[in-house]
């Protein structure tokens, strides 16, 4: 059984050596340790593995030495800027104030620049928001006053409870529970560190997965605005391309009276799709609702609990069984992939889907020799679709659909269109190559199933419908 722990450590010599023989006396192996002094000077992560007994035990031991945090706690540090005239004394008054409201200095930092003013940095422990407002407040009418988010800072300075601050701000940001802002607190640590270790800024981290998280906040509710287009391919046929600000894609083919849905966007918009659903097809309720899924990345699987039947690969219906079953899904596989993936999880609130669900139609090999392997065919009424399976690049069990007779392309997230990004969908698919380093599993195999693709396009004029992006027409003459 493995169990991670979040501790609060004394800043002093042998701190981690006292955990470390706790740990020992009761059996238990240490398999993660992560401590950044330049992020947060007393948070130490610690992956634990023994039986639950002996992890019981070890808690039990920790909160006697007091290691164990209190996540409770409402204490933040606020990073605040004064401007200050460069004359002795100016900052005496600024420091009188922080005296009448009791607050505790975490971080001073000062520098002249050659103006008639000086910029004073001050972190101050906070620990009622009403508080740090009247200071401000008071504060203004001695000196401009800047407050500064913690990756605006041009040096790193002691915050002891960084950790537990940042993730409450996320966590209010997205409605998170208690027990799910515990585990974000763990992937986002464990993101911070994988990247530290590729030699990346701590600080660009926590940035990118600010900003990730802003922008599926502000995509929530009445602000979800996604482009909706209707691309007309068969007398009886026709394709709903609906594109959210975040995340995947969602494909409506209506053909003859029947309906089919290619990939799902995050589960943290299920009401807003689901809105969306009932627009376009006012008998959703009623209707056996199916999808085929091109892979099993979670922004295109957060909405497969509300369909009756999803239709994937072979590798794809392993991906979400293990998911199901508590097991690593094949981003988690990736080391550097894993954290983020997790903290995708976890602000999206995905769920895994029951197997049962799932029907596998092609039974194809499990080594694939080729960039693109055809693995069988796929009918949709009007539509003939070839089903290829690719090598792996992006993910384990990618599917790309052609249609040679109508010329319709459907290529999952081997081949988007990129030019065809809103600009909001431009913004988001920035932070995911920061904090994966990459999309896709092996970048240059994915480059040859692209190109794969391409040459499979027979002459005439096609519609290619990526999963992000609009979609692309692209001519092949003779």
């Amino acid at each position: 059984m493995k169990k991670t722990y979040v501790t609060s450590m004394p800043n002093h010599i042998g701190a981690f050596l006292k955990a470390s023989r706790c740990f020992s006396a009761l059996g238990i192996n240490i398999t993660r340790v992560s401590y950044n002094k330049a992020v947060d000077s007393h948070t130490l992560f610690i992956d634990a593995e023994g039986t639950e007994e002996q992890l019981q035990k070890a808690d039990t031991e920790l909160k006697k030495i007091g290691y164990l945090q209190n996540n409770q706690s409402k204490t933040s540090i606020v990073l605040i800027e004064f401007c200050l005239k460069d004359i002795p004394g100016s900052v005496t008054d600024v420091l009188m104030l922080i005296n009448e409201f009791n607050f505790n200095i975490s971080y001073i930092s000062s520098q002249e620049n050659g103006t008639d003013y000086q910029f004073f940095k001050m972190g101050l422990y906070v620990d009622d928001p009403d508080k740090i407002s009247k200071f401000l407040a008071e504060a203004e009418k001695l000196c401009k006053v800047r407050v500064i988010d913690y990756n605006s800072s041009e040096k790193v300075y002691d915050n002891s409870i960084f950790y537990n601050t940042y993730v409450m701000g996320l966590s209010q940001m997205m409605g998170l529970s208690e027990s799910f802002s515990r585990e974000l607190l763990v992937h986002v640590n464990l993101a911070m560190q994988t990247l530290d270790e590729q030699g990346l800024s701590p600080y660009r981290t926590f940035d990118s997965i600010s900003k990730f998280a802003e922008l599926l906040s502000a995509s929530k509710g009445k602000s979800f605005s996604p482009r909706i287009s209707t691309h007309k391919v068969r007398e009886n046929t026709e394709i709903i391309l609906i594109e959210p600000p975040c995340g995947s894609n969602t494909i409506i083919i209506k053909s003859n009276g029947k309906i089919l849905f290619i990939d799902s966007g995050y589960a943290c918009y299920s009401d807003e799709m689901l809105d969306v659903f009932k627009r376009l097809i006012p008998e959703f309720d009623s209707l056996k609702k199916t999808i085929l899924v091109t892979h099993a990345d979670v922004d295109h699987c957060g909405l497969l609990p509300m369909f009756d039947e999803i239709i994937t690969s072979r590798k794809t219906a392993t991906c979400l069984k293990n998911e199901y079953n508590g097991r690593n899904g094949y981003r988690e596989e990736n080391p550097l992939h894993k954290p983020y993936i997790n903290i995708c999880k976890t602000l999206t609130f995905y769920q895994p889907v029951d197997p049962e669900k799932i029907t596998v139609p092609w039974n194809n090999a499990e080594k694939l020799s080729e960039p693109l392997t055809q693995i069988g065919f796929f009918d949709f009424e009007e539509l003939h679709f070839e089903v290829y399976e690719g090598k792996g690049g992006h993910l384990p069990g990618e599917i790309v659909l052609i249609d040679y007779n109508n010329h319709i392309a459907v290529t999952g997230d081997i081949y988007i269109n990129t030019h065809g990004l809103t600009p909001e969908q431009a913004e988001y698919n920035q932070y995911a190559p920061i904090l994966m380093t990459s999309v896709d599993t092996d970048p240059k195999l994915c480059a040859e199933e692209r190109k794969a693709i391409i040459q499979r396009l027979g002459v005439g004029k096609w519609q290619i419908f990526g999963a992000h992006g609009f979609k692309k027409e692209y001519s092949v003459n003779v």
